[in-house]
């Protein structure tokens, strides 16, 4: 049987939002939305948070999950997540099979969703996995002689109702990767390989880096959940 480990980095320094991952977030710290979601699902065997902050530590600690510290090294605002996975892997003794990657400013989910993702994961055999959004918007490109450039063609404007799959752009809503162990080994990445995706609405495409993300996501978190 496999070890399926939820992973939840959680630093805490933060320039756009003061103590953002324990930021009351309807009516919890943002952080315990995150930890809820993974000791919800069917699928997980262990959460663990990787802080540097005793803040988020006793959030964690009182969801009665495991907490590794992470090194103030690792902590900065140029530190990369994977060196927070890297750390992580190489602190414990039982190493997981699968890694779920679930980021705390990501808090808007899809019910049953991890599970869902966990599952189409294991019988695809990607090598990672994330999820993604849709996005309906008309992007445009600066080049390096500062002309403007459509990525659509704009002589033909398509509506966006009538745009097909390949005409759609998708984001990286940074809310679920999985990834095996073995995988992050050799690449010392989240992604690559075998790279599998799932889906969700646009509605779950909000990542919290701002102070106006947090309001508008708080909003589509409490409208989804009424």
């Amino acid at each position: 049987m496999s070890k399926i480990t939820a992973f939840i980095p959680a630093r805490g320094g933060s320039k756009g939002i003061a103590n953002k991952n324990i930021k009351i977030f309807s009516g919890k710290p943002l952080i315990m939305h995150t930890i809820e979601y993974a000791l919800n699902s069917h699928k997980i065997d262990e959460v663990v948070v990787s802080t540097d902050d005793e803040k988020i530590s006793a959030v964690a600690k009182s969801a009665g999950i495991k907490v590794i510290k992470r090194p103030a090294n690792l902590s900065t605002d140029t530190a990369l997540t994977e060196s927070a996975i890297k750390h992580f892997i190489q602190s414990i003794d039982n190493k997981p099979n699968i890694i779920v990657l679930l980021q705390a400013t990501s808090p808007v989910r899809p019910i049953g969703a991890l599970d869902n993702a966990i599952e189409y994961f294991v019988k695809e055999k990607f090598d990672s996995l994330l999820s993604i959004c849709p996005n309906h918007n008309f992007f445009w490109n600066i080049n390096k002689d500062g002309k403007i450039n459509a990525n659509y063609n704009y002589l033909n404007r398509p509506r966006r109702q009538d745009m097909k799959i390949n005409d759609k752009q998708f984001l990286e809503n940074g809310s679920i990767y999985i990834f095996t162990h073995e995988h992050f080994i050799k690449t010392g990445n989240r992604l690559g390989g075998n790279i599998g995706f799932v889906e969700w609405p646009e509605e779950y495409s909000i990542e919290i880096d701002t102070l106006l993300d947090f309001i508008i996501a708080e909003q589509i978190y409490n409208n989804l959940n009424s």
